[in-house]
């Protein structure tokens, strides 16, 4: 029965190192251009009930690499991620210095955009990029607004979270609030 274990765990152990190796490319096939280094940040208590990293809907910690300048109907040009997905501003966080306001049950609705040490652009002046700390980890803003991605949208080109509680609005170019 010994020899029936082993090759089963060698196996076994061969698949974990292929699933692993599968999941770890953050390449687009195009070079990122570096995140601009924002105002000094600042951010919501370390006691705030977000200590665990923000994921996205499917629950798992998601990254955007690029963002684009994206026509939708009804609201003109915003911004989406590197899925097509609408990006969004908080009236209540704060752009000067950046300064974010969801947390807790807020961050299960409205997903902050955690970025690594590059995005990439099309539309979008990187010069209005750039991060706030939140958790250990960075959250994008545009033109120092903290962006977020919206649970309800869950394909390119909705708008699902646009104007939520009078507080919401899809992000455009500069970082002012769509309309529509």
């Amino acid at each position: 029965m010994p020899r029936r274990i082993v090759p089963n765990l060698v196996a076994g152990i061969a698949a974990v190192f292929l699933l692993g190796a599968c999941g770890s490319s953050n390449d687009t096939g195009t070079a990122p251009a570096a995140v601009a280094p924002a105002a000094p940040a600042s951010s919501a208590p370390a006691t705030s009930a977000s200590a665990s990293a923000p994921g996205d809907a499917g629950g798992s910690p998601g990254t955007t690499t690029s963002v684009t300048a994206t026509s939708v109907n009804g609201a003109g040009i915003v911004v989406t991620d590197d899925k097509g997905l609408a990006l969004y501003r908080y009236d209540k966080d704060e752009p000067s210095p950046s300064k974010w306001t969801c947390k807790g049950a807020c961050v299960k609705t409205w997903i902050p955009v955690i970025v690594q040490d590059s995005v990439g652009t099309s539309g979008v002046a990187q010069s209005l990029l750039g991060t706030v700390h939140r958790n250990g980890q960075k959250q994008l803003t545009l033109a120092g607004w903290p962006l977020y991605r919206y649970v309800g949208d869950t394909a390119a080109g909705q708008l699902n979270g646009q104007g939520k509680d009078g507080e919401w609005y899809a992000v455009t170019p500069s970082g002012g609030k769509a309309t529509g």
